[in-house]
């Protein structure tokens, strides 16, 4: 059997299995970044061998991509959800990916200023570990090898917010009613209404790739 072979049989079966687990949404095609969209450093994500990849090419802006959907403006909003993805991160990089946010920013970097973000991190620099959720449940060590393929599950159900890799539980946080945040994340905070999904890049010495994203909305 064939590499293409090969990959056209694993990506038939992946639909099928997709559309076998009810509610699913693929939010990612393995071809291309349609349904996403930039907010800056278009140029930072790219598809190479079928993975998504979140490479920032310039080194004073954090790049994020938001999925949009068919949606003409705007982005599509997702209240409570649990969200699948499998990537991996090449050495000394640093990545996240963010829910209930949008594209306001709160500094000159372009540092998202709402929502959360799970940390992607490879980095030794960056003492906020992969899994972490950013600046509230943090983590000093990383429970996997990122140079090799994880899966990352993000579940929302109202001010409940639970992250495991590998299925190893990380975080089980339930905001506040009243949220304390230091003055830089103040934005920090799951919506009523719901937000966005945005995948970041974070530097560009950093890269990390997105092989398969999929969500589904919960009641």
């Amino acid at each position: 059997m064939t590499f293409l072979t090969r990959w056209i049989w694993f990506g038939c079966l992946l639909t099928r299995v997709l559309a076998a687990d009810e509610g699913w949404q693929p939010l990612f095609n393995g071809r291309d970044l349609a349904g996403w969209t930039p907010n800056a450093d278009p140029g930072a994500f790219t598809v190479v061998d079928g993975a998504l990849k979140a490479h920032a090419t310039h080194p004073k802006n954090r790049g994020h991509l938001f999925f949009v959907g068919d949606l003409k403006t705007g982005e599509v909003k997702f209240r409570n959800f649990e969200l699948v993805a499998v990537v991996r991160g090449e050495p000394d990089a640093n990545s996240g990916i963010f829910f209930h946010t949008d594209r306001a920013t709160r500094d000159g970097v372009l540092h998202l200023r709402n929502g959360y973000e799970v940390q992607l991190n490879s980095s030794k620099s960056e003492k906020r570990k992969t899994g972490s959720l950013y600046a509230v449940v943090d983590l000093d060590t990383s429970p996997v090898d990122e140079s090799q393929w994880f899966t990352v599950r993000i579940r929302v159900e109202g001010p409940r917010i639970q992250v495991w890799i590998n299925e190893r539980q990380t975080v089980d946080y339930t905001e506040p009613v009243k949220p304390v945040r230091t003055p830089d994340r103040v934005g920090r905070l799951l919506r009523a209404e719901g937000g966005a999904i945005a995948l970041q890049a974070h530097d560009d010495k950093s890269t990390f790739y997105f092989r398969e994203i999929r969500i589904r909305r919960l009641p």
